[in-house]
């Protein structure tokens, strides 16, 4: 268990940094163009979202989303016994480590360590791209043939970026590790928790749109 909290505090942490660094690094060099932005944030974050669940996968699962650990668990997909405890520690892991991710792109950007974004996301078009993002993301998740995860999850969200209004968070990490950066891939506090309700909406939907498939497989 020690290992897979470090894996996924790790996870989290780099998936965080990957996302605000980039975007931060994309904001400053774009010169206002957003949509070059956008790209930029959205390449860097395929690849490390690749890297990471190659690497890290076989040690925790390479959860690094408080909505995938809970569906996983209610799935049956993490140990029987201590399912509920190991899904806490998993979430307080991962959330710890989406600031700790945030902090340290901030750092590298010569920015305040610890900052409350500003940028506004909310709107019924924003929480239902959230709800579809996340949706995709665990039909995606659970639906992968053994060993092409990393790549089918990265392919989702990289095209999940452009397709959704919202940017496709689907993680509620990802939004807690966001309200600390005021950067192009931030997310002010008001709008955070409409996204994490919108994200586990659409992960229980995502969830039991793939437990049809599985049926009908039978």
């Amino acid at each position: 268990m020690p290992r897979a909290l470090l894996a996924e505090f790790v996870g989290t942490a780099m998936l965080l940094c990957a996302v605000i660094g980039s975007g931060i690094m994309a904001e400053r060099l774009s010169a206002g163009n957003a949509g070059v932005a956008l790209l930029a944030n959205t390449l860097a974050t395929v690849f490390a979202l690749y890297v990471l669940i190659e690497t890290l996968s076989p040690i925790s699962g390479a959860h690094f989303n408080p909505m995938a650990t809970v569906v996983l668990a209610w799935r049956g997909h993490m140990s029987a016994h201590d399912r509920w405890p190991l899904t806490a520690l998993y979430i307080l892991v991962q959330l710890t480590g989406a600031l700790a991710g945030a902090m340290l792109a901030n750092a590298m950007f010569d920015t305040s360590i610890l900052q409350v974004s500003s940028k506004m996301r909310t709107g019924p078009g924003q929480w239902l791209a959230e709800a579809v993002a996340a949706a995709g993301l665990m039909f995606v998740i659970l639906r992968s043939p053994t060993g092409r995860g990393s790549a089918l999850v990265a392919a989702y969200i990289g095209a999940a970026y452009w397709f959704t209004a919202s940017t496709s968070f689907a993680n509620p990490a990802a939004v807690f590790g966001r309200i600390w950066s005021d950067s192009f891939a931030g997310i002010a506090p008001e709008s955070a928790l409409a996204f994490v309700l919108a994200q586990f909406a659409g992960g229980a939907v995502g969830a039991w749109l793939a437990s049809v498939f599985e049926r009908e497989a039978l």
